[in-house]
């Protein structure tokens, strides 16, 4: 016999904080970093969501160095998702371990060829042994006028003025030899002079001043998320992700409180042994919340319909209103300490704060990214508007979308067959994604000082929410205004 539950489902707009005293003197004291997983920390509470429209490569290299975590989505061949992953772990490196390398007798025209590809400036130039007989840079090929004909041994920097260094040397002696020499590239070698890895002087100095609060692995690389599903290839797709540097795998399901949903966790775990976090979800409840913990999730998405692409709860009738949702699963938070990310119906600051104040440890957005500059996909002129496309995973084009990337064929009649619980839409073109993110930060600051908060944690612990009523969400936003 169906039963009601006694639980009132209230959404980001049904609550507010109520204003506490506070001993901070600005917004900036506000501590945010947090926990994304058990063991993985990062120095803002953003996550991108791995939609098809919003991580790839770039957004997650932009988030980032914001002190965020990018997820790359699944929605592409395994091989594709490694690029993505790849080019996230070879932005930037203490050391780059493996550098893409070329050969004395290769010609400039295969070497700028491998430049573009890789999107690198310069490569170490190597005999069969591996041994390091060059460098050739971008520059040294600028005036070569028959690229097709010309040796890399003829352009490239060789000795006495090739300058590397040893393998093992310290980021501050590395530092010396760039500023004694002006390079921009040092290779690094063993005792028997052959390549062992590449150090550039974009990623020990000048990345650092730019992104300071840039998160990253104990190599010095940008962490990177990847999404998996829970049928099929996912273990092979696992393995291959983590091979190339995943720091975190994240299960992509819309109903996470699934059977086949935990057992993949336990699989997961097992396979890995605890050396890579896995992420589980999505889940509404407590008790989906609960189940995936214990199976060895090391945090969980929660969000079933709050996203402003999703038409989960309109289609099936199913779901929890998103406040409601995080407050109940975010229990799990303090009886067994697995982090809980707040995933979907963020569209404001505002909605950041009253999350992290309902218990969860980071926020996932999508829509509010799917308009930037770094998010998949061109920029569209309607009108004279720009706008970007915004798709939720479930989305009858997100279905025709991934038969087309992994090469199926979708007869005309299989559209009827499939039920979409996603839409898609344009978004206004936002910038870019720091733009976006700085102020969702500013906001989270805010109204942590409102409540007297120095960090997440004390956030929670302090915040008390009010009910409000429709005419009180009303007085909320600008009113009896007129607009120019």
């Amino acid at each position: 016999m169906a039963r009601l539950s006694e639980t009132e489902g209230l959404a980001y707009d049904d609550v507010l904080l109520v204003p506490q005293r506070t001993s901070l003197t600005s917004r900036k004291e506000a501590v945010i970093s947090t926990m994304l997983t058990r063991n993985l920390g990062l120095q803002i509470p953003i996550v991108s969501a791995n939609m098809d429209t919003v991580t790839e490569a770039s957004m997650a290299i932009a988030v980032a160095r914001l002190g965020g975590l990018g997820i790359v989505h699944r929605y592409m061949t395994i091989s594709d998702e490694v690029y993505h992953v790849e080019k996230v772990k070879r932005s930037e490196s203490i050391v780059i371990d493996s550098p893409y390398t070329v050969k004395p007798q290769d010609t400039i025209e295969e070497a700028l060829g491998i430049m573009k590809r890789r999107g690198v400036r310069g490569l170490p130039v190597v005999d069969e042994k591996r041994v390091l007989v060059g460098i050739l840079t971008f520059r040294d090929t600028l005036f070569v006028n028959f690229p097709a004909k010309v040796k890399v041994a003829e352009a490239m920097t060789a000795q006495p003025k090739l300058v590397a260094g040893k393998f093992g040397i310290s980021p501050e002696d590395a530092k010396k030899i760039f500023e004694a020499n002006r390079l921009e590239k040092l290779p690094l070698v063993d005792d028997q002079g052959r390549l062992c890895g590449l150090i550039t002087v974009k990623d020990i100095i000048e990345k650092k001043i730019l992104y300071p609060n840039s998160v990253k692995d104990k190599k010095g690389r940008l962490l990177a998320g990847a999404a998996i599903g829970v049928k099929g290839d996912f273990m092979e797709r696992a393995e291959a992700l983590v091979a190339a540097g995943a720091d975190v795998l994240v299960l992509d399901i819309a109903h996470g409180h699934a059977t086949y949903a935990i057992d993949a966790v336990k699989k997961l775990k097992a396979k890995f042994s605890g050396n890579v976090p896995i992420i589980a979800g999505n889940t509404a409840t407590y008790e989906g919340t609960k189940e995936l913990a214990l199976a060895g999730a090391d945090a969980v998405k929660v969000g079933v319909g709050p996203g402003a692409t999703c038409t989960t709860r309109l289609v099936t009738g199913a779901g929890v209103p998103q406040f409601t949702a995080i407050c109940d699963a975010a229990r799990v938070t303090q009886e067994l300490g697995v982090p809980i990310i707040a995933d979907g119906g963020i569209r404001k600051s505002g909605d950041v704060v009253k999350a992290l104040a309902a218990g969860a440890s980071t926020v996932m957005i999508g829509t509010l990214l799917a308009g930037t500059e770094e998010s998949p996909g061109p920029v569209i002129n309607r009108g004279g508007v720009r706008y970007k496309v915004c798709r939720g995973m479930a989305s009858l084009g997100a279905a025709f979308g991934r038969a087309s990337r992994f090469g199926d064929e979708l007869e005309d009649e299989d559209a009827t067959q499939v039920v979409a619980e996603g839409v898609e839409a344009l978004v206004p073109y936002r910038g870019s994604c720091a733009e976006i993110v700085n102020q969702l930060i500013g906001g989270l600051q805010s109204g942590m000082s409102y409540c007297g908060a120095r960090t997440i944690s004390e956030l929670c612990n302090k915040a008390v929410f009010i009910k409000i009523t429709q005419p009180a969400h009303i007085e909320s936003r600008p009113h009896d205004l007129e607009r120019p």
